[in-house]
């Protein structure tokens, strides 16, 4: 039942170590309308394409510039975690041995402002990074706004995360050791994870670069005198999110029904209490979402008893933008590897 990609080309010597934009461009990879359902029995298999040429816009969908060795291709395929055509994942892993200890697992949710992005544009080549420092890691699709409105997009991260680990031994994965990371859109979601419901016992930690923890803080930005067009389309977006306008007429006469309940239950802070998820929230100095959308998040955690760093990278940087910062992908690796190792160690 399930197929995998085909053997790509070689690919050259060096090449873009972030492109999280534009079309997946992966010689022999498999697109999003190849994906298949999760087969029953035998082993997953079949090697990623290669990567993105660098292109997009920065709205967590970005090409950063930076420059890597291509690592060798670990093995990829796509599963199916639910019926719609969104509800996709890509798995990336490499073989262990019959007696292999599992592995720590990482679930990438991509972003897009909700309503874009793709789980394998770019993102591709850091997931091969990633498996390079002995993670198997996952990206997942969900479905985007404004046809599928919140929770939606929350209900498909949780679907995909339930979907790995009740599969884990295809990929020899320890379910009770899976973290999340996300960019922009995707960090909110990230973050959601870590702090909705039972929060750290989900995920065991989140990193979250340039997540907009509270849509209502991003919607008000963005009608702020001088605020910037990425502002302006990030409010936008709430509103294609949440299927309301806050402060609408129809909103203040009940029309749009409880449209402030709806934008409470998408803003991380709202869910923060004690055994949550710790949490890694990242943003550039100059990043159009601002750090207030991470201080505000980290300050209730800590309050709940729950771990919460917030870090700058210098410049006018947005989500995987940060990447070309040479101290970012140590730094997550890091923290992963802390926050992901057998509980005990």
């Amino acid at each position: 039942m399930g197929a995998h990609a085909t053997a790509p080309t070689p690919p050259s010597p060096s090449v873009p170590a972030w492109a999280p934009s534009g079309e997946p461009g992966t010689p022999g990879g498999e697109s999003p309308s190849s994906s298949t359902s999760l087969p029953q029995g035998g082993q997953p298999g079949g090697p990623a394409g290669g990567p993105v040429a660098p292109d997009g816009e920065p709205d967590g969908t970005v090409t950063a510039q930076a420059v890597m060795v291509t690592p060798e291709l670990p093995k990829f395929r796509t599963y199916a975690y639910g019926k719609a055509a969104a509800q996709r994942v890509d798995a990336y892993w490499r073989d262990a041995g019959p007696r292999a200890t599992p592995r720590p697992a990482v679930l990438i949710l991509h972003g897009g402002y909700w309503m874009g992005g793709d789980k394998g544009a770019g993102w591709k080549y850091f997931a091969r990074r990633l498996t390079e420092q002995g993670f198997v890691v996952l990206s997942a699709n969900y479905r985007l706004a404004p046809k599928a409105q919140w929770p939606a997009q929350r209900d498909d991260s949780l679907s995909a995360l339930a979907f790995i680990k009740r599969h884990a031994r295809l990929w020899n994965v320890d379910p009770r050791r899976v973290g999340v990371i996300g960019s922009s859109a995707g960090g909110h979601l990230a973050t959601q994870l870590g702090a909705f419901g039972t929060g750290g016992q989900q995920v065991r930690g989140v990193i979250a670069l340039s997540p907009p923890n509270d849509p209502l803080l991003a919607f008000k930005d963005g009608a702020l005198p001088g605020a910037s067009a990425r502002q302006a389309k990030l409010r936008q977006a709430v509103t294609a999110l949440v299927d309301c306008v806050p402060g609408s007429v129809a909103d203040v006469a009940g029309l749009a029904g409880d449209c402030l309940a709806r934008l409470d239950d998408a803003s991380t802070v709202t869910h923060a209490s004690a055994g949550d998820a710790p949490m890694l929230l990242m943003h550039g100095t100059g990043d159009f979402v601002p750090v207030a959308q991470s201080t505000g998040l980290a300050s209730a955690l800590r309050a709940a008893g729950v771990q919460a760093t917030v870090r700058t990278v210098k410049g006018d940087l947005h989500a995987a933008q940060m990447l070309e910062d040479d101290q970012t992908f140590p730094m997550i690796v890091s923290w992963l590897k802390n926050h992901l190792k057998p509980q005990g160690q």
